[in-house]
């Protein structure tokens, strides 16, 4: 409790003598030989001659430089610079004084909000026993085992590709998720491509596939030395309404060079006979060469992928 005026916080100083130059208005101010920096030029008192300065008419202020209106001559003296701090500020609070009672509940929703995944770089704050602590994002991201890398949604598309930039040696294996992809043709196969020189020519591959039809038939599908990896089993996928196939492959460290790259995966589709019938199929595929794979791509047989969403994912070790 004070009787009067509450003191003003401020750090008020008294700058170095200045000696004046004849010529010259701009003066650089100091504080036991370091430069200052006031607020404002309504944050000092300048006395010239004898006579108090209007701040922002009689001098100015940048950073640490005074300019006053006029260049000095030889006999004027700068009697002196005070600066009186940012009188407005309630200084610096005393340690462990700041409490939650005192932070305002929007300190977090008034800040510019991301709108994308962080970057590996940006840092959070945990407490660590007590301890406030920054970490990057980097070492806490994902917690699955894949790694989301990329979704295209196809419209009328030929085919969907996913090439070098995203097939690389930065994760062993790949997932391609494909889900409620329509031909634009009807009984046509949905097929993957794959490549070893990032899709200027396809590479062959063995295939066998297992297919359970939902009469309770089974039937099997085998391919050597072919660039057609068909993603079911003997029967056509349709072209009506509600005929679409949907899935996922699994391929198995592409970018090794000691074994030929495998492939699993499974899918679902529709016949489009009168039934409109459903079968699932059991798939797997490997190349012939152990040379590196590095493209992938999906397609019909004929026509284009009307409508499909295609995820890659990525998984470490």
């Amino acid at each position: 409790m004070y009787i009067g005026k509450t003191p003003t916080v401020g750090n008020f100083q008294v700058c170095d003598a200045i000696s004046v130059v004849n010529g010259q208005a701009a003066y650089t101010l100091q504080v036991g030989g370091t430069n200052v920096a006031p607020e404002s030029a309504n944050h000092m008192l300048v006395s010239l001659n004898g006579i108090l300065q209007k701040p922002g008419s009689s001098f100015t202020i940048s950073g640490s430089t005074m300019t006053l209106a006029s260049n000095l001559a030889t006999g004027d003296v700068i009697d002196f610079v005070q600066i009186l701090g940012n009188v407005l500020d309630i200084g610096q609070p005393s340690d462990d004084t700041m409490t939650a009672a005192k932070l305002n509940n929007d300190i977090i929703s008034g800040q510019t909000a991301l709108t994308a995944e962080p970057d590996d770089t940006d840092e959070f704050l945990v407490s660590d026993a007590g301890t406030l602590k920054r970490i990057d994002y980097s070492l806490i991201k994902g917690g699955g085992e894949w790694t989301k890398l990329l979704h295209t949604t196809a419209s009328a598309d030929t085919t969907v590709a996913f090439n070098s930039t995203y097939i690389t040696s930065t994760y062993q294996d790949y997932k391609v998720v494909f889900s409620n992809v329509h031909a634009s043709e009807d009984q046509r196969y949905f097929t993957l491509y794959i490549s070893t020189d990032n899709g200027s020519s396809d590479t062959n591959v063995d295939s066998a596939n297992r297919l359970f039809k939902d009469d309770d038939s089974v039937s099997s599908r085998a391919q050597t030395n072919s660039a057609n990896f068909r993603l079911h089993g003997n029967e056509y996928v349709g072209n009506a309404a509600g005929e679409t196939i949907s899935g996922f492959i699994e391929i198995f460290d592409p970018s090794a060079t000691d074994t030929r790259t495998h492939i699993l995966g499974r899918s679902i589709a529709n016949i489009g006979d009168a039934a409109n019938a459903h079968y699932n199929s059991l798939l797997g595929a490997s190349t012939l060469t152990t040379t590196a794979v590095n493209y992938i791509k999906f397609g019909w047989t004929a026509g284009n992928i009307a409508s499909g969403e295609f995820t890659l994912y990525g998984r470490k070790i």
